[in-house]
């Protein structure tokens, strides 16, 4: 009966979502939380709509630790990246990041990537939640033969996010970090209130801000000076959905979405992050050529939509009856004030303009091909 029990304990803490350091945090704040891709994470705190506007007008603070953080080093740390990934990293200089792909064999997609290179022989990959065990295995396959070693951070390492147009005067109160100086997918380390941190400007929201990689030990008491410091901006704690609606907005593809192992990077509408002319080989070269040669019969676009209900990922888009593509990702916007959706759909019908017709539960509603982003900081 002991190893029955001790069985059935270990099954039921394989179900429960991991936690983030900020988890309590977050509690203590009201959040509603979800699983996702195996963590409990805040999906709200109070409002999603207030959430948004707080980003688009003011200043929002996330949680992401959920997101993993895995660093290659050594003398073939460049190297190693060139061959495991689709993007030129050996040409990217200390300091500055990169937004990539790692791809399997055929040219499917794992993952989308952000590197940051921390010194010329040290790199840090932040790959998703839902893909960090692929992104982790992958490159631990992949750095075999290399002067370079492979160190998964992701659990000690905690990610926090001040998002928004007023989020450098949140920063500029805590940090002596030149922030001035700190391009976008640019990193420093720096020191917030006494604690070390990475500070990255790679935003996911479509306005400027701010990642801190901080010792997950340490980000409670970093989030409270963050709060403590945007209280006079604005600063709200943000949760999923909002971010959700605002990468939506800015166009930006999410994995599982967007993104899959189905697709290739052309596929997707980002072959230019394929770098072909680096150094060396890597893998899913020769599929990812003879891919790039290839036409794509279906293309990523924008959808406007009318009046208030929004078209949802899996809803199939229809020239009269003929259907002609699927919709990835769709919602209300909150900036914008009507539908928008991502899609895939057959070339002959992805030139901005064109009309169609989404199924919404048995509904016909019209839908309109337009240029992405949705929505462009001024």
């Amino acid at each position: 009966m002991a190893g029955t029990s001790a069985a059935t304990d270990d099954y039921e803490r394989q179900r429960v979502s991991k936690e983030t350091s900020l988890h309590g945090v977050h509690q203590d704040l009201g959040a509603l939380f979800t699983d996702f891709a195996g963590w409990s994470m805040p999906v709200r705190y109070a409002s999603e709509l207030a959430e948004h506007k707080a980003v688009r007008e003011a200043v929002g603070l996330f949680d992401l630790s959920h997101m993993a953080e895995i660093h290659v080093r050594g003398a073939q740390a460049a190297d190693v990246l060139d061959h495991a990934l689709v993007g030129n990293l050996s040409g990217l200089k200390p300091g500055r990041a990169r937004y990539t792909m790692i791809c399997d064999a055929e040219g499917g997609v794992l993952d989308d990537l952000v590197v940051y290179r921390l010194a010329d022989e040290e790199y840090l990959v932040v790959a998703n939640a839902g893909n960090a065990d692929v992104v982790a295995e992958a490159l631990a396959e992949r750095v075999r033969g290399f002067d370079a070693v492979v160190d998964n951070r992701s659990e000690a390492t905690a990610l926090i996010a001040v998002q928004g147009p007023k989020a450098a005067d949140v920063l500029a109160a805590v940090t002596d970090a030149d922030l001035a100086a700190l391009k976008y997918y640019a990193s420093v380390p720096a020191v917030v209130k006494g604690h070390e941190v990475l500070l990255a400007r790679t935003g996911y929201t479509g306005e400027d801000g701010f990642e801190l990689f901080v010792a997950a030990a340490e980000a409670p008491a970093l989030w409270g000076i963050l709060t403590e410091a945007g209280e006079p901006h604005g600063l709200i704690p943000c949760g999923l959905a909002c971010r959700d609606t605002l990468r939506l907005e800015a166009g930006m593809p999410l994995y599982g979405n967007e993104l899959s192992r189905a697709l290739n990077p052309f596929a997707a509408g980002l072959g230019r992050v394929v770098k072909f002319e680096k150094p060396g080989d890597f893998v899913g070269r020769a599929a990812l050529e003879e891919l790039a040669k290839a036409e794509v019969p279906r293309v990523r676009v924008g959808l406007r939509g009318a009046g208030r209900r929004a078209p949802r990922r899996g809803y199939r888009l229809l020239s009269e009856e003929a259907e002609v593509g699927e919709v990835t990702s769709g919602a209300l916007s909150p900036t914008l004030g009507y539908p928008i959706a991502m899609a895939y759909v057959d070339r002959a019908y992805a030139e901005p303009g064109t009309r169609l017709s989404v199924d919404i539960r048995g509904k016909i509603e019209p839908v309109e091909v337009v240029g992405l982003p949705f929505y462009s900081r001024a």
